[in-house]
């Protein structure tokens, strides 16, 4: 069912909501995960200038003199082949390079412990410890440190322009399905009321125009009577089409759910609205039988809900019949499954509207004329008692409407 524009407009703010929460969400993540793997990147770092300055005053040690002595430690067994220098500064802040290819120390006031700073155009992870009168301090270049944060800033930014768009696609498309429903009932109501309205105003209409003929000119009583029964006919027709109406209302509320006890006889039921109707029928000039099993019938509903159903259909019937035609209702047992079909000579039901007759106020061309709502309600209780209903062609030449139930024993 194809949505409106509010629908639209309406579900792609819900899906910018979405995405931006989503996006908040990714951003967050991001950023504990770039703080995790980085810190864990720099802990790394402090360990090994830890480790070589430790090697530096052992050497130190060991060697009995001066930093004047000290030979720059290897970094050949350095796990990730990271170059670490080391410095020895003086008292008075002069730095010497104790290993090769060292960059120029930068001019600073040395404290103990871990440090970051600039130097030429990288950016160096510090180590100081006190050593004599003056400093050991060991440097390593983050560029590497660096490298890996770039790389992970433009994955993730790629990533989140790709997750950006899925998100927004994905929020929207469930949105429109989410809202299809409503959409779908939105409009349901809307008809059901602009019908309602139109079946309501035509008896309200008829009775105004024929009160106001009555008192516009003088008559005599017949013509009054005649006005009167007219009204009342109307009156009639109004009071039926606010029944269906209140009762589709109730259904529609409490969905006709049959209590797990409730059964009936079906055949027993047919057999009372067939002798209701026969009056009906013989004023019409319709014949009017049944066709009953001689078993019992038992179906899980309510002799209530299912003496409407089959008043429905075999009123619908007789009205189609017309007069000299014939309607024909059968209950039959086949396999496991209790059937009931309603047959009439009328015209039928063209294929095209098979699906549609159990719409509300659907009405197709009859002489007799209807609310609309005597099918739907039909289908409302077809629906709760669990039945599967099937129009087709009748034998006689009319429409033929065949419900059946599971049989219950």
């Amino acid at each position: 069912m194809k949505t409106t524009s509010p629908e639209r407009r309406y579900a792609a703010g819900v899906a910018a909501a979405a995405t931006i929460l989503g996006m908040a969400a990714f951003v967050l993540v991001s950023i504990f995960a770039n703080a995790v793997l980085l810190g864990r990147q720099n802990r790394h770092v402090n360990a090994r200038l830890q480790q070589q300055l430790s090697v530096v005053q052992r050497v130190a040690k060991d060697a009995g003199h001066g930093a004047k002595g000290l030979g720059g430690p290897s970094n050949d067994d350095d796990r990730d082949d990271v170059p670490i220098y080391v410095w020895r500064v003086s008292a008075s802040g002069v730095a010497h390079a104790l290993t090769s290819g060292s960059p120029r120390l930068p001019v600073t006031s040395w404290s103990a412990g871990f440090r970051t700073e600039p130097v030429d155009r990288s950016v160096f992870r510090f180590r100081a410890v006190r050593f004599h009168n003056g400093w050991l301090v060991a440097g390593e270049s983050l560029a590497d440190v660096t490298r890996v944060g770039s790389s992970l800033f433009d994955a993730e930014i790629s990533a989140g322009a790709v997750l950006l768009v899925l998100m927004y696609v994905a929020a929207f498309v469930v949105g429109m399905r989410a809202l299809t429903p409503v959409a779908r009932a939105r409009r349901r109501q809307a008809e059901f009321t602009s019908d309602a309205s139109h079946e309501l105003r035509t008896p309200l209409t008829v009775i105004e125009a024929e009160v106001d003929l009555a008192l516009s000119r003088t008559r005599d009583a017949e013509s009054y009577r005649a006005t009167l029964r007219r009204v009342g006919d109307e009156g009639r027709r109004l009071h039926r089409i606010v029944e269906d109406l209140l009762w589709l209302a109730r259904s529609d509320e409490a969905r006709l759910t049959p209590e797990a006890s409730e059964t009936c006889d079906l055949a027993e039921v047919a057999a009372t609205a067939q002798s209701r109707f026969e009056s009906v029928a013989s004023r019409s000039g319709v014949s009017l039988d049944l066709v009953r099993p001689d078993v019992a019938t038992t179906v899980r509903a309510s002799a209530e809900s299912i003496d409407r159903l089959v008043g429905v259909l075999v009123d619908n019937a007789c009205k189609f019949a017309g007069p000299g035609g014939r309607v024909s209702v059968k209950v039959q047992v086949e396999a496991h499954r209790l059937v009931l079909s309603v047959d009439d000579s009328g015209p039928g039901i063209p294929v095209g509207e098979r699906n549609v007759v159990f719409d509300r106020f659907h009405r197709s061309e009859s002489p007799s004329g209807g609310t609309g709502l005597g099918l739907a309600i039909a289908d409302a209780i077809i629906t709760s008692t669990h039945a599967h209903c099937v129009v087709a062609e009748s034998s006689l030449g009319g429409a033929r409407f065949e419900v059946s139930w599971r049989h219950s024993t």
